[in-house]
């Protein structure tokens, strides 16, 4: 280690020494002396290895005096109070965007959220018989009659209702897939590393584009616990391609007694074909063919919250719902609370496109989009924003959340150019302000992507120029 940077160590105030100056500062209103000293500790420690890892010549201001460390420890602590998760608006036009939370709740779903959680609730009470029940009886009457189902249970994420339900139906059995099939989605779920976890052996048939009928009848055999079909998500196979028909593996299934499962995973109930988009299969439609099980995501085109909602035949989800693991993967009542309001809007479902914001931001006409378009590029000309330039774009938005893949969405841009600041710059602080805008960025334009910004969000991206601009 050379001189300079031992001198520097030597020079790092004590414990003592910082905590004494913000004694002084009554940091200990902020927070306990355990926080407060464990925090002095971090930030010493956080530079003294700048100081031992640093490649290069180290700079003077990393020989921080303690009045400058009790400075940091201060803001670090201050810190705590500020939200990490928070609201942001969301211009990308990536509807149901993983990384900014997928579906926004419905304002009834916000409504029950509260209501259930500001007192006691029935969670597992029968208020008829006066004794304990079951929490998926609060949503699974409801996903009975829309799905046509016999039975349903909620876990917290689809990967969840996909473990548990080849836990029950094929532990240490074999389960029968496709090759083209075995998918990869965000956060690397993957199925054969879920199947391994499951402790159920992958039976992996036909190619990556073609897999036929008889592949699934060649691999059926007395080690065989379930067959599987996997939607493919966030890709689509095209070309020189076939796949068996789920009606051809659920007969399949019946002549050798083996129950056949069908992870649909985006969770559509309402056929998207009148809207203009491809046709997804629905969950009604793969439980009429005869499939035992279907397992799907609440937050996707569900338009829900987080949950992964397993429906099917009597006789098998009461397996599933056996099964020990099914507990460590349950809801709470927040998300019960929110499914439950997020549901109701299907038993219309013209009303369902109109009030789950997720699936209107979907359906919605380009015309609509163009003209809310439209509206703010007025409510920022009026604001007299001299260093910026406002235009219309059109372009494609995209489903996201593995739904929808090659569906392209019409939609309408606002275009922002600064003369005084690069768009990539404009485009990080705008992801720095109190609400923060995640927009995208093409060449030397901010584009706000209209089909994912609501009217009652412009004030968020007005005062968020404003702010960018004034700095």
């Amino acid at each position: 280690m050379d001189e300079q940077r031992k001198e520097m160590l030597k020079q790092l105030p004590k414990i003592d020494e910082v905590l004494l100056i913000l004694e002084k500062q009554n940091i200990y209103d902020l927070a306990p002396r355990d926080v407060v000293k464990e925090t002095c500790r971090k930030v010493v420690q956080d530079l003294r290895d700048q100081i031992v890892n640093a490649k290069k010549k180290l700079p003077a201001e990393l020989n921080a005096d303690a009045t400058t460390v009790a400075k940091e420890v201060e803001e670090s602590i201050k810190g705590l109070y500020r939200y990490s998760l928070r609201r942001v608006v969301n211009a990308t036009g990536v509807i149901l965007h993983t990384n900014l939370g997928r579906a926004p709740l419905c304002p009834e779903a916000l409504e029950r959220i509260i209501e259930v959680g500001k007192a006691y609730s029935n969670l597992e009470f029968d208020l008829i018989r006066g004794e304990r029940g079951q929490r998926y009886d609060h949503v699974s009457s409801l996903l009975c009659a829309l799905t046509g189902a016999e039975d349903a249970l909620i876990v917290n994420n689809n990967a969840a209702a996909v473990l548990l339900v080849l836990n029950t139906l094929a532990q240490k059995k074999e389960a029968v897939v496709s090759r083209g099939e075995l998918i990869e989605i965000g956060g690397e779920f993957r199925i054969p590393e879920i199947m391994q976890k499951s402790a159920t052996k992958l039976r992996e048939v036909g190619t990556t584009n073609r897999t036929r009928l008889s592949d699934y009848e060649k691999a059926v055999n007395d080690k065989t616990g379930l067959i599987m079909k996997v939607h493919t998500s966030n890709y689509r196979i095209v070309g020189f391609t076939e796949e068996a028909s789920i009606e051809s593996l659920v007969q399949l299934g019946k002549n050798r007694s083996i129950p056949v499962m069908d992870d649909l995973g985006s969770g559509c109930l309402i056929d998207l074909d009148l809207y203009g988009l491809q046709h997804e299969p629905t969950i009604r439609e793969r439980l009429a063919a005869g499939v035992d099980v279907v397992t799907f995501s609440g937050d996707k085109l569900l338009g829900g919250p987080q949950a992964g909602i397993i429906v099917g035949k009597k006789n098998v989800i009461s397996k599933i719902k056996k099964n020990p693991l099914n507990r460590a993967l349950r809801i709470d009542k927040f998300t019960l609370a929110a499914l439950e309001a997020t549901l109701m809007h299907y038993l219309n479902a013209t009303e369902a496109s109109k009030k789950l914001r997720a699936l209107k931001a979907l359906t919605e006409p380009v015309a609509d989009v163009k003209k809310r378009a439209e509206n703010l590029i007025a409510k920022l000309q009026k604001e007299n924003f001299d260093s910026l330039k406002f235009m219309l774009r059109e372009d494609f938005a995209a489903a996201g959340g593995g739904s929808l893949p090659t569906q392209q969405i019409p939609t309408v841009l606002v275009a922002v150019q600064n003369k005084n600041m690069p768009a990539t710059k404009m485009e990080e602080k705008l992801r720095q302000i109190d609400v923060p805008i995640i927009a995208r960025v093409d060449k030397d334009e901010i584009l706000f992507d209209m089909r994912t910004v609501a009217e009652d969000e412009f004030t968020f991206i007005v005062e968020g120029l404003k702010q960018i601009t004034s700095l």
